[in-house]
């Protein structure tokens, strides 16, 4: 796939914008989608072409992309299938930190920023490098890591999320499970995490859920988190580290 000499970029994926944008590109994104938020002074100028999983088909036509960004999981295969029609179409597909770091890469080269992308591929990873090894005294707490309420819905094995908790030194209450299952109250119980994890993201989980958990949960320590930095996987990584080391007091107590 190689870039047309002014490209037109529409970025259905909220972390990939906000890399395009770091990447240094801005005139060439003509089109994101509604939670595309960073970086919020740039994305405000740009037109809007719906949600994630429902993309508007032929706002994205009047946009006239030459290449279109998309993720596996963020959209739907039937609003990737009809963009094909309109334009090459980069499906990413990330869910280890070396997916992350070959996404990077490979969009720097899509969209003639090879260089800046290396630069920040290796940022990345040189900060993120050995994480866990910092963990006090070596203990890796279990963590239940939260993104849904009403049902619950956790994140387990086989997900960028739970690849961070490695990365940070826990161990995931519901590593025997994949993707984000439906899981009750007991089930909740029974995982006797050290540590329940709230996200931001995609539910936003407030100060006042936490009291509904610790009568699930009493024995585990409860902390709302920031999802952005547990799940984008662009160039907001470059603060995951910092972020994620902030938690190692805690795990001591």
């Amino acid at each position: 796939m190689s870039l047309a000499p002014q490209p037109r970029l529409v970025s259905l994926v909220p972390s990939q914008t906000e890399l395009l944008f770091d990447l240094g590109l801005d005139e060439e994104v003509v089109g994101i989608t509604k939670f595309c938020i960073h970086p919020a002074d740039k994305v405000a100028r740009k037109p809007q072409v719906g949600g994630t999983k429902n993309v508007q088909i032929e706002q994205v036509r009047a946009l006239q992309p030459t290449l279109i960004i998309a993720n596996k999981e963020e959209n739907t295969r039937a609003d990737v299938d009809a963009l094909r029609a309109i334009a090459p179409v980069h499906v990413t597909d990330v869910v280890t930190l070396p997916d992350a770091y070959a996404m990077i890469r490979e969009v720097g080269q899509l969209v003639g920023r090879s260089a800046q992308a290396n630069q920040l591929a290796e940022q990345i990873e040189a900060s993120l490098e050995g994480l866990a090894r910092n963990v006090p005294n070596g203990r890796r707490p279990r963590v239940t890591y939260l993104i849904w309420r009403k049902p619950w819905m956790v994140a387990t094995a086989d997900t960028f999320i739970d690849a961070m908790l490695s990365q940070a030194g826990c161990d995931n209450a519901f590593a025997s499970q994949t993707r984000y299952p439906v899981v009750s109250a007991d089930e909740l119980a029974a995982a006797q995490p050290d540590w329940v994890f709230l996200s931001s993201e995609p539910y936003p989980f407030k100060e006042k859920h936490i009291i509904e958990l610790k009568a699930i949960c009493p024995m585990a320590r409860i902390r709302l988190v920031d999802g952005e930095l547990f799940s984008w996987y662009g160039s907001r990584l470059l603060e995951s580290a910092t972020y994620l080391s902030s938690f190692f007091p805690y795990f001591t107590e």
